[in-house]
């Protein structure tokens, strides 16, 4: 389709005329499709941020399952990784200053890297798109030396990432994403005409079947919209991959990580949404697309946090239906 326009004319359907698709989500497919994702090994490796937002000039800080982290970049621009508290009276290592590709506290000016009395820095791995952290205790599985990551374009360079947090856990995430057929229903703004073409058995799930496939007319307006065939995978127990395979931009992959940070001040469960939208088309003017990634990452977070929104809302939904009673 190399010359041909991507965008097709289509007629939009008034919202509520549109096929219902609740007898065709079947709750024990995603709830199988659920489980066994929750069964893949993760290597114990977190994706926390965007690789971009991991800076030399000040730390980066958060937290994974109840553990704090900070992050920063050396003098060669390496990603480094380690415990978020001083290890002299517990100040917020995110707070302090970076020099010589080391932390000086700001409490009592202890300066902190590798090889620092008992701070010890952390497992952590920059592919270009997202930043992550290895949590052996946390993790509890037989570490690898990477992330388990799904297929990728081979460049990477047009990308965007955004970062949201639910009051819910990860698998409440994974079951959103596990769940195609709510999309032209919870997102008529971006979603026409979707189709769930084969999903997984509600038994019997293996690498081979476990593929949710579907073509959807992705909207750029009331009546205009590209047409695309995606998959949807799960690569670890905390990550979703939809690879578009046929139409434009095939190749192009949207990985949406779930990551647990612990506990809210109300107790309840707090999960990051750390989503990588990564690009490519093999259209000649595709190239030219570098040039406006300033102009257009904005454009592409914007659209991937609208969605995130009201996906929340569904995940923290469904944690509050499961722990109401707790």
């Amino acid at each position: 389709m190399g010359k041909v326009s991507p965008l097709q004319r289509f007629s939009p359907e008034k919202w509520a005329r549109q096929r219902p698709t609740y007898q065709d989500a079947d709750p024990r497919v995603i709830a199988a499709a659920l489980k066994w994702s929750q069964q893949l090994p993760s290597g114990n490796w977190y994706a926390f941020a965007a690789s971009r937002d991991i800076r030399g000039d000040r730390p980066f800080g958060t937290t994974i399952g109840g553990v704090e982290i900070v992050a920063w970049r050396d003098r060669l621009g390496a990603l480094q990784v380690g415990p978020g508290a001083c290890p002299h009276l517990g100040a917020p290592l995110a707070t302090a200053e970076v020099e010589d590709s080391a932390l000086i506290c700001r409490w009592h000016g202890l300066r902190v890297g590798a090889g620092a009395g008992s701070w010890c820095p952390l497992p952590g791995h920059d592919d270009g798109v997202l930043a992550w952290v290895r949590l052996d205790a946390l993790g509890g599985e037989t570490p690898t030396d990477l992330p388990i990551l799904g297929p990728r374009p081979a460049d990477t360079t047009v990308h965007a990432v955004t970062r949201l947090v639910g009051a819910c856990e990860p698998r409440d995430i994974m079951a959103n994403r596990l769940d195609p057929w709510h999309g032209s229903w919870f997102h008529p703004y971006s979603f026409a005409h979707l189709e769930v073409l084969r999903s997984p058995p509600r038994a019997g799930l293996t690498e081979e079947n476990h593929r949710f496939l579907l073509t959807v007319t992705f909207r750029l307006t009331r009546r205009l919209g590209i047409p695309v065939e995606a998959e949807f995978t799960c690569p670890d127990p905390r990550t979703i991959v939809m690879r578009i395979v046929a139409g434009e931009g095939a190749g192009s992959v949207v990985e949406t990580h779930a990551t647990p940070l612990g506990s809210g001040p109300d107790g309840r469960a707090r999960t990051a949404v750390v989503e990588a939208v990564i690009a490519t088309s093999d259209r000649p003017g595709f190239r030219f697309t570098r040039r406006t990634l300033p102009l257009l990452r904005p454009l592409m977070n914007h659209a991937a946090n609208r969605l995130w929104r009201d996906d929340l809302a569904y995940a923290e939904r469904r944690y509050h239906l499961r722990t109401r009673s707790r």
